[in-house]
């Protein structure tokens, strides 16, 4: 049986983690938390708007494949499943803060606006939580049976991924979130296309930036 870091051989010392694998993981975990806080926004790209939570949701797309081009399909896997768990907590600690009282010396335009910037009903953390799991193990699927074993083109198959994995992530979100609320399909589309739009254009050389960091920091 073969081990990898995250996933010692049983009865063998535990693989030493290497430098790119640490700092791809701890900043994995960041872009999880804070992507819902972007969220909050909608940001005008041009003719474009998005929410501004896709920045995060495409750096997690490019640390996933990268690791998966540095340390293998099943290592990017476990990092995606362990994401959920920065994600959990930092929902439960959100939740705890917003039910705590109030300091009354609080600065008051905080008290109303900070329910409304962390905050989210319970049907859209579901859907957070869904399209989380399967977009990004999507991803990691996609990018690593792009490569057949070979390695090339991290940009392009990074880039394939990307688009295949957001938008089955805004297929997901937005129908869990507001199917039977409000129209979707316009809001879907829109979505999607801005999503689309800003994998081509900055997955292809983060990507590339992030796979080259990786190998340096591993020498």
């Amino acid at each position: 049986m073969t081990s990898s870091p995250l996933h010692p051989a049983p009865g063998s010392a535990p693989a030493p983690l290497s430098r790119s694998l640490f700092f791809f993981s701890v900043l994995y975990g960041g872009m999880v938390c804070i992507a819902g806080v972007l969220g909050v926004k909608q940001v005008a790209l041009g003719p474009l708007a998005v929410e501004a939570g896709i920045f995060a949701f495409l750096l997690l797309v490019i640390l996933s494949s990268a690791v998966a081009e540095l340390h293998g399909q099943k290592v990017a896997t476990t990092l995606v499943r362990l994401g959920f768990v920065p994600l959990l907590v930092s929902a439960a600690l959100i939740q705890i803060v917003v039910a705590l009282p109030h300091d009354p010396g609080m600065y008051p335009p905080a008290i109303e606006a900070f329910p409304i910037v962390v905050g989210q009903g319970a049907r859209m953390m579901l859907a957070g939580l869904i399209s989380y799991g399967i977009s990004q193990s999507l991803n990691v699927l996609i990018f690593a049976k792009l490569s057949r074993g070979e390695g090339k083109l991290v940009w392009l198959r990074g880039m394939i991924a990307s688009v295949i994995s957001q938008s089955v992530d805004t297929v997901l979100f937005i129908t869990i979130s507001f199917l039977g609320e409000r129209p979707i399909v316009d809001l879907m589309a829109g979505q999607m296309i801005t999503k689309v739009a800003l994998s081509i254009i900055l997955v292809p050389p983060l990507i590339s930036l992030v796979v080259a960091l990786g190998r340096r920091l591993d020498r």
